[in-house]
């Protein structure tokens, strides 16, 4: 399951990037606005419940941590890179193709995040989904990844197959 694992984090990395750069760099930055990504937030409705943002989260989920400090992104780099390793010796061992492709959701979207956080210093976050006034935490594709797998994980443990998720 290695292969296919590590195929999949590759294009969530790679798709999540492509995205955040068509938000930053087209979307989001407005008119006359050069070098710098961080700019004053912009609000595109997209659906009643749902819209487009620009946010900067420098923290971990749901913005903890989410503070200026110097070693933050650094820090925070270093720990993703430490658990993607430990979940590609996991995906190395994984016996079923969910699993597998779980695994490599939650690697894909890591690094995709890890990025960010080398390039700018904090995550470009950009999804906003809200209903009557109440907003769930921006968030991007690779967090969307992360959740996915972590649920399929969950699921997995909760509903163990017989033989029939092997290969």
């Amino acid at each position: 399951m290695l292969r296919p694992g590590l195929i999949l984090a590759a294009i969530v990395m790679i798709l999540d990037q492509a995205t955040k750069w068509w938000i930053v760099e087209t979307v989001m930055r407005p008119e006359g606005v050069a070098e710098t990504p961080f700019f004053s937030p912009v609000r595109i409705e997209v659906l009643p419940v749902f819209d487009l943002v620009m946010a900067w989260n420098r923290g971990v989920s749901f913005g903890i941590f989410n503070t200026d400090g110097p070693w933050n992104a650094l820090v925070l780099s270093v720990l993703s890179l430490v658990i993607s390793g430990g979940l590609v010796l996991w995906l190395h061992k994984a016996e079923t193709r969910l699993v597998g492709y779980a695994l490599g959701a939650i690697i894909g979207g890591a690094l995709g995040n890890v990025v960010d956080r080398i390039r700018w210093g904090a995550v470009a976050d950009f999804l906003d989904v809200h209903v009557a006034g109440w907003h769930w935490p921006a968030f991007n594709l690779a967090d969307s990844a992360i959740t996915v797998g972590a649920v399929l994980l969950v699921l997995d443990a909760l509903f163990p197959r017989r033989d029939l998720g092997k290969n």
